[in-house]
């Protein structure tokens, strides 16, 4: 585990009792229906949570589609007992990490990444996998943080001092170009609002 990953850990365990309730969870949880509206209109029999935390988003996913199998990862082991005290058995809950994931190829038919994107130390390593795991045709659907250029830049001068484990804020174009050279087709990137992004591509 190298030091972002340790600092992101180390953060979202400490955060974790109070994550779906509290300041620290408020952009994640913004994400959440954004998301989840897109999901619903793609095949979705199989879904993996990149980054899962306490589970939320795959409790709500599960409100709309019972039947769907699911799976959820992260590095966090007390965001994970979160998770599994909301989930049960619903879902496979696995603590790992995203750059080597502990499944087999192509047993995906979507994988959601929300507000996690940009704690990643190496996203060309997370995207190969994403796109190893997905079925031809699954999806990749991911809702990050991002900023206005200017603010982006500075921030991410500043971001290795951040006690969190944040790598890197990502514009558009930036994101975009990350999909495109991943292989995902049909890759789009959109503004939510002046703080988030909703991005995806094909397998």
């Amino acid at each position: 585990m190298n030091d972002y990953q340790e600092k992101s850990r180390r953060a979202f365990d400490g955060q974790a009792a109070d994550y779906d309730t509290g300041h620290f969870g408020d952009h994640a949880r913004k994400l959440y229906g954004v998301l989840l509206s897109q999901v619903m209109q793609i095949p979705h029999a199989a879904v993996l949570d990149l980054g899962c935390g306490t589970g939320e988003l795959l409790a709500r996913f599960l409100e709309q589609a019972p039947k769907a199998r699911c799976a959820g990862l992260d590095l966090s082991e007390g965001m994970l007992s979160v998770a599994r005290e909301k989930l049960g058995d619903r879902a496979e809950l696995v603590r790992g990490d995203a750059e080597r994931l502990p499944f087999g190829d192509g047993v995906f038919d979507v994988v959601l990444c929300s507000d996690s994107f940009h704690h990643y130390p190496d996203p060309r390593a997370v995207l190969a996998e994403v796109s190893r795991v997905l079925s031809p045709g699954g999806v990749f659907l991911l809702g990050d943080c991002t900023a206005p250029g200017a603010v982006r830049g500075l921030m991410n001068l500043l971001l290795p001092l951040s006690r969190e484990g944040d790598v890197r804020l990502y514009g558009r174009k930036e994101l975009r170009g990350l999909l495109d050279a991943a292989g995902f087709h049909g890759g789009e990137c959109r503004k939510i609002d002046a703080t988030s992004l909703l991005a995806w591509g094909i397998r």
